[in-house]
């Protein structure tokens, strides 16, 4: 599915709404983001509204905190690709700056919500918080919206196995290594995506060949071995896979690197842009004493990676019988 997405004040001026617009940051469009937009888009079909996203870019504590601005579940353009195949038709990327930090709850609502993007229903968490300094909140956006003609729906919080699904819990998983808990929050797996880009030449002579993608320094990363899914972006061609996110300790490296080990040979030419999704966690990265130690390791990740296929495998072909409990 395709949205029109707007990307200055000026483009959205008049072709907007009128909306039914859901607000947030979306940062990794997890499950509880998905409910927000489902009920937008429901009350949009009812009423005749353009189902709509409101979000930002950057993140506004880059504007107001940046020493404390989260890194990115996802990129901008992902972003936008993940609200599309919810189903919203306009997602405005409000750019956020300090002139618009400084706007009080008021002006915010009339010069943004009202003027600009024509609302009609405003979808937002139960937590919202806008404004100059974060002095509007949800019982202040419901009065202004009696004042100017728009309802209200606030969401509350999404659970899945009594934790709260927010980005900053995603986040954390995903920063410790809990591949799994993030997937589920996220209702995909947690996954990277870049360019292909030429390493060292140092695993294609000493240990085994991969594919290295340049992972974006502002997106979390998490840390360690994985069983991963590789997917080529041009052509759709998947493998499974093992990956590397760390630094080489073995050959004294000290950037972030992302190296994945294809299970599975590819025909063609090297893939020029990718996507590695986390699947499960092996084991951290550590230092190995030589490159032939560190091969017959990656050997060994290769079985578990293989045995962990086919068990998915196993269970996704078998057909469900069901059987009645007497």
């Amino acid at each position: 599915m395709s949205a029109r997405v707007f990307r200055s004040p000026d483009e959205a001026k008049g072709q907007f709404g009128p909306s039914a617009l859901a607000i947030g940051n979306f940062d990794g469009v997890h499950l509880g983001h998905r409910t927000l937009l489902s009920e937008t888009i429901a009350y949009a079909s009812d009423s005749g509204l353009i189902p709509a996203v409101l979000t930002f870019d950057p993140h506004p504590t880059a504007v107001v905190a940046p020493d404390r601005t989260p890194k990115a579940i996802c990129s901008l353009d992902e972003r936008l690709e993940l609200l599309a195949k919810c189903g919203v038709d306009h997602i405005m990327v409000l750019p956020f700056t300090a002139d618009l930090s400084r706007l009080s709850p008021g002006e915010f609502v009339w010069q943004i919500l009202v003027s600009l993007l024509d609302t009609r229903a405003v979808f937002v968490g139960n937590n919202f918080r806008f404004g100059n300094k974060k002095a509007g909140n949800c019982e202040t956006l419901r009065q202004m919206g009696k004042e100017n003609g728009f309802v209200c729906r606030f969401l509350q919080p999404v659970t899945y196995r009594g934790e709260v699904i927010s980005s900053s819990a995603i986040r954390e998983h995903v920063a410790s290594g809990r591949v799994g808990k993030a997937g589920r929050l996220l209702g995909r797996c947690f996954s990277i995506r870049g360019p292909v880009v030429s390493g060292h030449g140092v695993g294609s002579k000493q240990t085994v060949p991969t594919l290295n993608l340049r992972p974006d320094p502002a997106q979390v990363l998490p840390r360690g071995v994985y069983v991963t899914e590789t997917r080529d972006l041009d052509t759709g061609t998947r493998w499974d896979s093992i990956t590397n996110s760390g630094i080489r300790p073995t050959f004294g490296g000290d950037e972030v690197t992302v190296e994945t080990f294809l299970l599975s040979p590819f025909d063609g030419q090297t893939p020029e842009n990718i996507s590695v999704s986390f699947r499960r966690f092996l084991r951290p990265e550590r230092q190995f004493p030589d490159p032939q130690a560190l091969r017959s390791q990656i050997m060994r990740d290769v079985g578990r990676a293989q045995a962990y296929w086919r068990r998915t495998l196993y269970f996704h072909s078998r057909p469900f019988r069901y059987t009645e409990s007497r």
